[in-house]
């Protein structure tokens, strides 16, 4: 069976790709054309001798002591070549492409790179990285955010609690013969911010959470860090203090591999019952486990 037209045009685009880049590995120094031989010197000359030949020959092909046309065309191919083989750098690496034609994906990043890499502030390419991955992930949060958000309105528990808000922004007192579409608009906006809506998957965006200001925050990061590690270590292996509730919790929930949010959810006697396991101890873990097998075999 062949192929979808579409799968076929796809193949097609993505080959004529690689015949534009993919191309001789000497090609993208001087074209079609030898360096060395534009500039009439053997491989394994010197520098001195590659500078007399360029000027000798750009004297004679410079486009205000020669107008002919094809003349002005050798002068850019000669020009071209001597900045090529003037570089020791730049140079060595045509050497290399020359002796190594089939490598091509790495003589041509090495020609590339040469070529454009001095010229570009690794910070500014950084920093430049880091806005647009930024921007990126900022729109992409507002988007699931909005998506998520517009979902829960649709839930007849959200309409549940935004009726029941407005009865109490109103003392009481609705028209009960107003259904959900026919409450103000702008009442219903307002009414809309005042409620606190949990969406999983989706926080509400924050600049604080973009990849930019991570970054820029990373060393304030990490010492804030090793200054609770180090708390940490003082209060709780040297000076054996019992764990507060917060740090207790903590433990418990690492053990259990259980997310913040989900902790969250949990009632205050269930997460008391779980702290007081001391679950990030192995035994009291096993057996907790071990408990909780039981537990569902016996509701089977």
């Amino acid at each position: 069976m062949a192929p979808p037209a579409t799968e076929r045009w796809c193949w097609a685009l993505i080959l004529l790709l690689l015949s534009l880049f993919v191309q001789s590995s000497t090609a993208i120094y001087c074209g079609a054309e030898d360096c060395y031989a534009l500039l009439g010197v053997a491989q394994d000359a010197n520098a001195s001798d590659i500078k007399r030949s360029y000027y000798k020959l750009s004297l004679k092909h410079h486009p205000d002591k020669n107008p002919d046309p094809e003349s002005k065309k050798l002068f850019v191919k000669i020009a071209t070549a001597y900045e090529i083989l003037k570089d020791n750098e730049t140079r060595s690496q045509y050497d290399y492409a020359i002796e190594h034609p089939e490598e091509v994906f790495y003589n041509t990043a090495q020609y590339y790179r040469a070529k454009y890499g001095h010229k570009s502030d690794p910070r500014a390419v950084l920093v430049g990285l880091l806005v647009v991955l930024s921007a990126f992930q900022y729109l992409n949060n507002v988007a699931r955010y909005n998506e998520a958000l517009a979902t829960v309105k649709r839930t007849p528990a959200y309409k549940n609690r935004l009726k029941a808000l407005e009865l109490e922004r109103t003392g009481g007192v609705s028209n009960k013969k107003k259904g959900p579409k026919q409450i103000d608009q702008k009442l219903q906006e307002e009414l809309s911010s005042e409620l606190d809506l949990q969406i999983k998957g989706a926080e509400k965006p924050s600049v604080w959470d973009l990849l930019g200001v991570r970054f820029i925050l990373l060393p304030y990061t990490i010492i804030k860090l090793l200054a609770w590690y180090s708390s940490w270590v003082w209060r709780y292996k040297v000076k054996k203090a019992p764990y507060s509730w917060e740090d207790a919790s903590y433990l418990t929930r690492r053990s259990l591999g259980v997310a913040l949010d989900a902790w969250n959810n949990l009632d205050e006697y269930k997460k008391e019952d779980l702290v007081q396991r001391r679950l990030w101890e192995k035994q009291n873990l096993e057996n907790y486990f071990a408990e909780m097998r039981k537990e569902s075999k016996r509701r089977r």
